[in-house]
């Protein structure tokens, strides 16, 4: 995956992720980009900074979480909370569970192995860094105060 930083005519920037350059040069070349503040389709690449891979830290060099912190969650507005709810179950009812299979199933559809599709599962710390490392996106569901329930 790359990403580009992008700009319309209006001078709009916004990022957006590609499979590859010549991903974005398809899509740009057949008018399938547009900004999503004014709709535009002008589209050019903006000037970005390099990306620079920072070495990873061990979790041992992580602040501790103490005990009696609340919870995610515990203190976002009602508001807030319905919303995290709903991406959730957006996610769980339109993607396939895949269960303790998650990291395998993920590179598979990055590697255009599987059929591409949206997926939720487990994965172990070690894992979701691992995927991180090889360039593949992935994101936690919200934890919400009533899942301890």
């Amino acid at each position: 995956m790359i990403r580009y930083r992008l700009r319309c005519k209006s001078g709009h920037e916004f990022e957006a992720w590609f499979r590859s350059s010549s991903a974005y040069d398809d899509q740009a070349g057949k008018g399938l980009l547009d900004c999503a503040q004014c709709g535009s389709r002008e589209i050019e690449k903006a000037l970005m900074a390099p990306s620079i891979a920072k070495p990873f830290e061990p979790a041992a060099n992580l602040p501790v979480q103490q005990p009696n912190r609340p919870r995610f969650g515990a203190q976002l507005p009602a508001p807030v909370l319905e919303k995290l709810r709903q991406v959730r179950d957006f996610v769980r009812q339109n993607s396939d569970y895949v269960g303790d299979r998650f990291a395998d199933e993920a590179r598979r559809i990055h590697y255009d192995e599987a059929e591409p599709r949206g997926i939720y599962g487990e994965a172990t710390l070690d894992e979701a860094r691992e995927l991180h490392d090889e360039g593949i996106e992935v994101h936690p569901l919200p934890r919400l105060p009533d899942d301890a329930n």
